[in-house]
């Protein structure tokens, strides 16, 4: 380049990028706020599986190990195993049907 060239002006930036760059950050934020709502749902559906898993076995392995043991101390072992197993299944399926008709805001 010789000096007596004049040196050449930044191009300026065009109106469509500048709306395009607008749209752009507007869409980013309706993504953020619906991924912030759906988070939330998924965390609670999350947390009743949770729950429902765990009365289930917790009922289940539950009422075994207590039926064993009763079954063991009073001589009648395979009986006393199968009735502790069978109320700890009608609890878990208490406690599980008690947990989905409650309602999501109690």
């Amino acid at each position: 380049m010789s000096d007596d060239e004049p040196a050449r002006e930044p191009i300026e930036e065009d109106a469509r990028i500048d709306a395009l760059e607008a749209r752009l950050a507007a869409a980013q934020q309706r993504e953020e706020q619906r991924n912030r709502r759906q988070s939330s749902g998924a965390d609670a559906n999350y947390r009743s599986g949770n729950r429902v898993l765990a009365d289930l076995l917790g009922g289940i392995l539950g009422g075994t190990v207590i039926g064993y043991a009763i079954g063991y101390f009073t001589g009648t072992n395979p009986w006393g195993l199968l009735v502790g197993l069978f109320l700890g299944i009608v609890v878990a399926f208490r406690n599980i049907i008690r947990a989905a008709n409650k309602r999501p805001d109690e």
